[in-house]
């Protein structure tokens, strides 16, 4: 489970940056890279990361979504790289499912300052889904609690 996520809101520049992609994106390389081995032993490996709808093409230039009026660009920027780091996981992986997902909108610290967001619990129910699919379940796919979603 690839789970972090900082904003980085405000002003961009260099440094800023540099930690929040170093969190939600270099992150994700150093802890896959560290369980590829664990993973490898597996019956049925499964990587499961937390992304954004706020990554998507899709969604954040879609005036019907709520992403298109969030301004949080490195932070969306950084979780578009983390679902294409999902997706070529998948390809360079073969037999380890990865699934990038979007949990939605949850009530977390870093979401307080907006006001918004749905329990824990609720939002976990698709990740937990995607954590325990079959063996014959997709990877390289990025879902929420509906499905597939446009990138």
């Amino acid at each position: 489970m690839n789970n972090a996520g900082i904003l980085g809101a405000g002003a961009i520049d260099g440094p800023t940056a540099l930690r929040v992609f170093d969190t939600n994106a270099v992150g994700i390389v150093r802890v896959t890279e560290a369980a590829l081995p664990l993973l490898r032993k597996s019956s049925n490996p499964t990587v499961v990361t937390l992304s954004s709808s706020l990554g998507s093409f899709w969604a954040v230039n879609n005036p019907d979504r709520p992403e298109f009026n969030m301004p949080l660009a490195l932070y969306a920027a950084s979780k578009s790289a983390a679902t294409m780091l999902t997706v070529q996981y998948a390809k360079s992986q073969p037999g380890i499912k990865f699934n990038a997902v979007e949990p939605g909108a949850t009530a977390t610290d870093m979401t307080a300052a907006f006001g918004i967001g749905r329990s824990v619990v609720e939002s976990a129910k698709t990740v937990v889904r995607l954590a325990t699919l079959g063996a014959d379940g997709p990877t390289g796919t990025f879902t929420d609690e509906l499905g597939e979603l446009n990138w």
